[in-house]
C-alpha cells in the first residue's frame, strides 16, 4: 500500500496507459481523481476501481486543451479530497478531423497548435495549479507521459514529436526549479499495447511487425503491470531522490532506435 493516504489526479484516464496507471495506483491504496474528454468512460473506470479495490475514486470530463477546464478539474479534485499529491499528465488525442501522417513540409498550423495545447500547455496548466499545495506540504510527484517518437525524431509525426519533446523539457525545468520544495518531476516514454497502438498496428501491419523485431523483449508493454508499475515507483516515497529524468519504459526499444515508418499522407 505504497500510496495509502495519497491523492492522484490522472488525465486521459478512461483507457490505455492512463487507465493502466490508475489501476496500478488503486492496487496500492491511492485515492484517485480521473479525468478524460470522455467523462462517462472515466466514470466507468472509477466505478470499477471503487468496486474492485474499495478505494475513493472520482471522475469527470475534461478537455485538456481548454485552460479553464484543466483548472476546474484540479479545483474539483482539491475540493473533494483536500489536496493533490500526485499528478499524471497523460492525456493525448489527435485533433478532431485530422487524417493520416504528415511530412514536415505538410504540417498544418491547426494540427501543431492542437498538439502543443494537448501536451506541454495542458500539463503546464495542471502543474501550475497543483504546485502551491505540493510546495506547502513539502511533497509532490509529477509524472509526464512523453514519447520515444520525439526522442528518435520519428518521421511523419512532427506535430506529436514537437509537443512531446516540449513536455519533456518542461518536466526537466520544473524539476530543477521545484526540487528544493520536495516536488519530484519525471517523464516516462512508454511503449504499450494501448488502443492507439492497436489502431496504428491495424493500419500499418508490416511496420508494426517490424517494430517488434527491434524490441529486445519482443512485445509491447502492459499499461498496468509494465507502465503502471514504473509510474508507481515515480509516485512513491521510493522516488525521493530522483527528479528531472526520463525513463524509457519500452522493453529496450530505445537502445538502438526502432524503424518507425508509417505511410505519410501525400508522400
Amino acid at each position: 500500500m505504497r500510496l495509502k493516504d495519497k491523492v492522484a489526479l490522472i488525465t486521459g484516464a478512461a483507457a490505455g496507459i492512463g487507465a493502466g496507471v490508475a489501476r496500478r495506483f488503486a492496487r496500492e491504496g491511492a485515492s484517485l481523481w480521473l479525468c478524460d474528454i470522455d467523462g462517462a468512460a472515466a466514470e466507468r473506470t472509477a466505478q470499477q476501481l471503487r468496486s474492485e479495490h474499495g478505494i475513493a475514486a472520482q471522475a469527470g470530463a475534461c478537455d485538456v486543451t481548454e485552460h479553464a477546464q484543466v483548472l476546474a478539474t484540479v479545483q474539483q479534485a482539491m475540493a473533494h479530497f483536500g489536496r493533490v499529491d500526485i499528478l499524471v499528465n497523460n492525456a493525448w488525442g489527435r485533433r478532431p478531423g485530422q487524417r493520416g501522417y504528415s511530412a514536415v513540409q505538410q504540417l498544418a498550423d491547426a494540427d501543431v497548435d492542437w498538439a502543443m495545447a494537448m501536451a506541454p500547455k495542458a500539463a503546464l496548466w495542471a502543474m501550475q495549479a497543483v504546485q502551491p499545495g505540493m510546495r506547502e506540504r513539502g511533497w509532490g510527484r509529477i509524472i509526464n507521459m512523453c514519447s520515444l517518437n520525439g526522442v528518435n525524431a520519428h518521421p511523419y509525426t512532427g506535430d506529436y514529436n514537437m509537443a512531446k519533446e516540449a513536455l519533456r523539457t518542461l518536466t526537466r525545468t520544473a524539476a530543477r526549479e521545484w526540487a528544493a520544495d520536495g516536488i519530484c518531476c519525471n517523464a516516462i516514454c512508454p511503449g504499450a499495447a494501448t488502443e492507439a497502438y492497436q489502431k496504428f498496428a491495424a493500419a500499418n501491419p508490416a511496420n508494426a511487425a517490424e517494430l517488434l523485431k527491434f524490441n529486445p523483449m519482443g512485445r509491447m508493454g502492459d499499461p498496468e503491470d509494465d507502465i503502471g508499475s514504473v509510474a508507481l515507483f515515480l509516485a512513491s516515497d521510493d522516488c525521493r531522490y530522483l527528479t528531472g529524468n526520463t525513463l524509457f519504459v519500452d522493453g529496450g526499444s530505445h537502445i538502438n532506435g526502432i524503424p518507425w515508418l508509417p505511410q505519410a499522407r501525400g508522400s
